[in-house]
């Protein structure tokens, strides 16, 4: 038992760590079910670049979208904006706006640029896209050296169907690889560095120490995680009592339940001062003296200004 008790705390740690090297795998395997059963490269110097390109930039545009779909931060600070705009940058503080944006869209990018370096390091989407350029700048230095005829059967290159010499046809081919793993390594060199600059930043710019920043990502997993299940057994109780109300004909008893200003206190992103020794938005304000907890007796929808509200 003690055992399973320290494999399950490291995963616990570690969980952000698995989740990448999860999603690394998932990226490796789609790039190579796309590159090897739905990618075939048309060989037209008209149709190369198109399909080429949308290959290895339309599954990362998919995974940014998904990304921001599922980024809670994101909707914490977008729902309710049209009709309350001061949402999104409360009490002016446009830099927080845009440093909760740059959080949200870090969150978002992992997946994209995994998909990329991975598409790029393979090279088949990069050997068809570049096959298919018809520019006079690039395609000279595509052939340079090379005869007339290189030019002209350069996008039959990635299909081996060219009629140039077999050698020629395969120093194009490693080249074009060549061309896309550098492009590769470069992207995963640049946002490694990007991810340490901002990390050593962020870190620094703390307004707590190391051994409570990390007390307090703990304290935030573990109010999301009893969050969840706590709004699921007060649902249930709350359906219970409104449907008890319904089929027995009767007043529904008095049921405790936050207000709509509590849920929009709870509901906004907080960041750590020191003047409010609070880990989040939930905590200070279960710590406030003016906490609003009636018994509700209304409806859970209500009509307020003329908008429905849930």
């Amino acid at each position: 038992m003690d055992s399973f008790k320290v494999v399950m705390r490291i995963l616990t740690d570690q969980k952000a760590t698995i989740g990448y090297g999860f999603m690394a795998i998932l990226t490796i395997g789609g790039e190579r079910m796309f590159s090897m059963v739905s990618f075939k490269c048309p060989c037209n110097r008209d149709q190369n670049f198109a399909y080429g390109i949308i290959f290895l930039l339309g599954p990362a545009v998919v995974l940014l979208l998904i990304g921001l779909f599922v980024s809670n931060r994101l909707w914490r600070l977008y729902t309710g904006c049209c009709l309350n705009p001061m949402k999104l940058c409360p009490r002016g503080n446009c830099m927080g706006c845009c440093a909760a944006f740059m959080k949200v869209l870090a969150g978002a990018v992992v997946a994209p640029i995994m998909w990329l370096c991975v598409a790029l390091l393979n090279g088949t989407f990069y050997e068809c896209a570049v096959s298919g350029l018809d520019d006079n700048l690039v395609v000279p230095l595509l052939c340079k050296n090379k005869t007339r005829l290189c030019r002209d059967e350069l996008a039959r290159v990635p299909c081996k169907r060219s009629k140039l010499p077999a050698d020629e046809n395969m120093e194009l081919l490693l080249m074009f690889r060549a061309q896309s793993q550098i492009l590769g390594w470069t992207i995963i060199i640049v946002a490694a560095v990007v991810g340490l600059i901002g990390t050593c930043y962020r870190n620094c710019r703390s307004q707590v120490s190391y051994l409570q920043l990390t007390f307090w990502k703990r304290y935030m997993d573990k109010e999301r995680e009893k969050f969840d299940v706590y709004a699921g057994e007060y649902a249930t109780k709350l359906a219970e009592r409104n449907l008890k109300s319904f089929f027995e004909n009767h007043e529904p008893e008095a049921f405790p339940f936050p207000n709509h200003r509590a849920w929009e206190q709870v509901s906004s992103l907080y960041t750590f001062q020191h003047s409010e020794q609070y880990y989040s938005t939930l905590q200070r304000y279960v710590d406030c003296a003016d906490r609003d907890y009636d018994p509700e007796k209304r409806p859970v929808l209500e009509v307020e200004r003329g908008v429905e509200m849930m």
